[in-house]
């Protein structure tokens, strides 16, 4: 049962990472939701490593990863591959399906805790759907989508929506950054 309710606290989490800077046979480093309080976090899910969607949507926020850093915002990618898979991923260049010189880490969640606790695993499958995940500077989930496999998901979007929770205002279908939001009884 999934613990990820938007508008509570987000399912608190410690894993491994890896990072693209990591030894191949290096020490394994962890990371902790709570390691980024005070910051908006952008916590996604994929499948496996080595897939075919799956890099394009790393290397696309990869891409654009500052411009998330400008809002405020910290972004973890997250599997139920071995954070050893992940280095090796993290080695293999973007011409050969790899997600060499991503700027973010990469939780592994071999027991697959995080990924039930966030409604993502696949049952009797071991891995998890693609879900998005983003939560405020106080910990709290404040968006939550989650598609299936075959469907990537817009980075755009990502900051659209990221941007429209960060204005505190309520923001209509399609509202853009620098738009007016609504006001009650308008």
């Amino acid at each position: 049962m999934s613990l990820a309710k938007v508008g509570q606290p987000a399912p608190s989490f410690s894993a491994p990472i890896a990072y693209a800077s990591d030894a191949p046979a290096g020490p394994v480093s962890r990371t902790a939701l709570s390691d980024h309080q005070g910051k908006w976090v952008i916590f996604f899910w994929y499948p496996l490593d080595f897939t075919f969607v799956c890099p394009t949507e790393i290397t696309a926020l990869s891409d654009r990863y500052e411009e998330f850093q400008e809002l405020g915002a910290e972004i973890i990618g997250a599997s139920t591959d071995s954070v050893y898979s992940h280095r090796a991923w993290l080695r293999t260049s973007r011409k050969d399906n790899g997600i060499e010189g991503v700027k973010f880490g990469i939780i592994s969640d071999m027991t697959h805790q995080i990924a039930a606790d966030y409604g993502v695993l696949i049952d009797g499958e071991g891995i998890a759907l693609r879900g998005l995940f983003i939560i405020d500077p106080d910990g709290v989930l404040q968006y939550s989508t989650i598609n299936s496999l075959n469907v990537g998901r817009s980075v755009d979007e990502t900051l659209r929506i990221l941007q429209a929770l960060q204005s505190g205002g309520l923001c209509p279908s399609d509202w853009k950054p620098g738009q007016k939001t609504l006001k009650p009884g308008e």
